[in-house]
């Protein structure tokens, strides 16, 4: 978590679980195409220790004071209907029980909003490097 919340500014219960080798991504991106009924089918762990995870994340989050933000997962690869309209929405399951608790956190990611303020501003320094005293911003000719 607290490489994903460095690199990131969040965390994903996901991710996390990508990174610890509970889940492939292959088995994710299945998964996410709806070739999988439900995530925890395809996590190498059994759920005694998937549950572990997910407490262990929230623990580290309060203690971090990361912001939970839900996150709506939806399927993959889903195509208009006859060509037109709107692309149907496909929620996706994560649990075996599919009970709206458990759901919830693994839809649960956590932001670290310092981080993420930090991250902004390197990508703004990236963009826009800071004008010298008396350049104007058009040309980055000097004003005399």
């Amino acid at each position: 978590m607290y490489r994903q919340c460095r690199d990131r500014g969040f965390a994903a219960p996901v991710d996390v679980l990508m990174e610890i080798g509970y889940l492939s991504k292959k088995d994710y991106e299945n998964w996410r195409y709806g070739r999988v009924s439900y995530l925890e089918r395809v996590c190498t762990a059994n759920l005694s220790k998937l549950s572990t995870v997910m407490h262990q994340m929230r623990v580290y989050a309060k203690k971090a004071g990361l912001k939970p933000s839900f996150c709506y997962y939806k399927r993959w690869g889903v195509k208009k209907k006859g060509g037109q309209g709107h692309k149907p929405v496909i929620p996706l399951r994560f649990s075996k029980s599919g009970e709206p608790e458990i759901e919830r956190w693994y839809a649960t990611h956590f932001v670290d909003t310092k981080r993420v303020s930090q991250l902004k501003a390197a990508a703004l320094e990236r963009v826009e490097p800071p004008r010298q005293e008396g350049e104007s911003p058009e040309d980055g000719a000097s004003i005399s």
